[in-house]
């Protein structure tokens, strides 16, 4: 396993690249031998630097992230950020899911971080990569601390969730919001029981994510719904589109943002794997929809989000930017998407 491979910056300029920064020298791992994290190895570093810079020709409509974990134990077998598992050496099918890397010092690096004279203020974006409110949140408690920094120096910040542990934080939320522009959206792609138990066993219920936007609606807290992904064949009839919208609706969501699945390298082997397996008569299918690349067509992706924006107007709530969580800020010029674009944004964020 490798800690100490990436390109250091010692500047003190916020790092830039793929991810945190480790010392090789600092690197604790732990099991615990508990319901929730069985068979689940936890390295616990010290990451150089946590505040990242998205790197310039990427689709993300945010420019600065910070994600204070790596795997992740939802193990949605569609996850874009298992490729990521490999710049450590470590799997990212099942290792991925499983070996999960806890930057330990995340708050204290975030609040040092936005304190520096060279930083100005920008957006920071949480959940980009892997869930920040994954079952490891629970145990290691990274959140409330970076959340505190935020708030403190009234810094706006965005989170995307699929764990129902953002509650826990509800307070921290209200009091950022007092001070700054806070976005949250919660992802929920669909809602049928047995979908969801196959291709996202680590998550809480699709129900239990909507349950989340409601009591943060109630709490004056707006929350959006990224309806990702949509999956081709499985996830995306009309009848499956109407009722996860309505349910969306039904939680009081300000906005509903659909996304289809992308499958980059790293992802596409694990979900295919897993397709054969379960639905082996969709392989053929899926090798012709994304025989292009990572992305489904344009014209299949502009079909599903206009299906899913005239729902929303039935139900009575909008679309939110052009793909974009609620209140986050993007580069150029307002209400613009990434120029690269090839029709509906890209932002499947797990």
């Amino acid at each position: 396993m490798r800690w100490d491979h990436l390109a250091e910056n010692n500047s003190g300029e916020p790092a830039t690249g793929a991810g945190a920064l480790f010392a090789a020298d600092a690197v604790t791992t732990r099991t615990f031998d508990t319901p929730e994290f069985r068979g689940i190895t936890f390295h616990e570093v010290r990451a150089r630097s946590i505040v990242n810079r998205v790197p310039g020709a990427s689709r993300m409509p945010f420019e600065w992230t910070v994600n204070p974990y790596r795997g992740c134990s939802h193990a949605c077998v569609y996850c874009f950020a298992r490729k990521t598992h490999s710049y450590l050496d470590l799997d990212t099918g099942l290792g991925f899911d499983s070996q999960i890397v806890v930057k330990v010092n995340a708050p204290e690096l975030v609040r040092r971080e936005i304190a520096s004279p060279r930083w100005h203020g920008a957006h920071v974006a949480m959940g980009t990569n892997v869930d920040c409110y994954q079952r490891a949140e629970g145990r290691y408690r990274l959140m409330p601390g970076i959340l505190a920094a935020l708030r403190d120096h009234a810094n706006p910040f965005s989170i995307l969730t699929k764990g129902t542990l953002i509650l826990r934080d509800l307070e921290l939320l209200r009091q950022a919001a007092e001070v700054t522009e806070v976005g949250v959206s919660v992802s929920v792609g669909f809602t049928d029981p047995e979908l969801w138990r196959t291709v996202e066993p680590g998550t809480p219920a699709p129900e239990r994510r909507l349950d989340v936007v409601r009591t943060l609606g109630e709490h004056g807290i707006g929350c959006g719904v990224l309806m990702a992904p949509v999956i081709p064949y499985l996830g995306d009839r009309p009848e499956q589109l109407r009722e996860t919208v309505r349910a969306i609706a039904a939680a009081g969501a300000t906005s509903v943002t659909p996304l289809v699945l992308h499958l980059r390298p790293g992802a596409r082997e694990w979900f295919m794997e897993w397709l054969g397996r379960h639905h082996p008569g969709l392989v053929g299918r899926y090798e012709r929809l994304y025989a292009d690349g990572a992305y489904a067509p344009t014209w299949y992706q502009r079909r599903i989000t206009r299906l899913v924006h005239e729902l929303a107007a039935e139900y009575g709530i909008g679309p939110s930017h052009r793909g974009t969580p609620r209140a986050l800020p993007r580069r150029g010029t307002p209400g613009s998407g990434p120029a690269d674009a090839p029709g509906p944004t890209q932002l499947t964020l797990l």
